[in-house]
């Protein structure tokens, strides 16, 4: 049996007190309070409060997602930057090397010079491979070589020759590796006499000039830092003489 009792002290004008009998004892329960419409508006302004604040936290957490993926792409850009810097002057140097070896090696040992006569250029060269090697390197096709002729495009394993580039700093020093992987053997004149100017043969006098075919090497070069050897470039040349 429910009835309704009596207000009991200050409960509110919105609330009202009931009284239930259960075994010959009284039990209080309170029914939630009826709002009022002011009550209405207030929760819902509260509502809109709490969606403007996840909205604007979720505009911060854009913003901060762009401002670190761009940070992340400048960094980047700048790291290869800078290994685009560094490796580019290991490929010089590779470059530097390439040069030396078909300006000043190769047409003078060509010509009957030995490897090791040449000297070492006030340390800036020096010699791996025997005379004997590097004269079948010259003159005879790959298959020719010696057994001690190596011929693994790895130029630094077995190199024919070591150039060393120094810096501005002691850090800034180079090494290249050079080596003659392959030959292709031509009918060019390793004498060192040339047929020019008076007293040769005219053109036109009835000799039978053979087509020239011209040595043929493929030449693989290493440049490394000395400081570093990660910092390095591989180069392959073709030359001919």
């Amino acid at each position: 049996m429910v009835k309704q009792a009596n207000k009991i002290g200050s409960a509110g004008a919105n609330s009202r007190w009931y009284t239930t009998r259960k075994h010959g004892s009284y039990i209080l329960d309170l029914i939630l309070p009826v709002f009022r419409a002011k009550d209405f508006r207030a929760m819902n302004c509260r509502d809109e409060k709490g969606i403007a604040l996840v909205t604007s936290l979720l505009f911060t957490l854009l913003c901060l997602g762009m401002i670190l993926t761009v940070l992340y792409f400048v960094t980047q850009g700048t790291r290869v930057s800078n290994i685009q810097k560094r490796y580019q002057t290991a490929l010089e140097a590779s470059f530097g090397g390439a040069d030396f070896v078909v300006r000043e090696v190769i047409p003078k040992t060509i010509l009957g010079a030995d490897l090791s006569s040449l000297g070492t250029y006030t340390g800036f060269v020096s010699y791996q491979a025997t005379d004997a090697c590097f004269n079948d390197k010259l003159t005879k096709p790959t298959a020719n070589w010696s057994s001690g002729c190596s011929s693994s495009l790895d130029s630094k394993s077995l190199p024919d020759m070591k150039f060393t580039l120094s810096g501005a700093k002691a850090q800034n020093a180079f090494d290249v590796y050079a080596k003659i992987v392959d030959t292709k053997p031509g009918n060019s004149s390793t004498s060192g006499i040339e047929l020019e100017g008076i007293g040769v043969v005219e053109s036109n006098s009835g000799v039978l000039t053979p087509p020239h075919f011209p040595y043929t090497y493929r030449i693989e070069l290493q440049g490394e830092r000395q400081a570093n050897p990660d910092e390095r470039a591989n180069l392959s040349a073709f030359y001919e003489y």
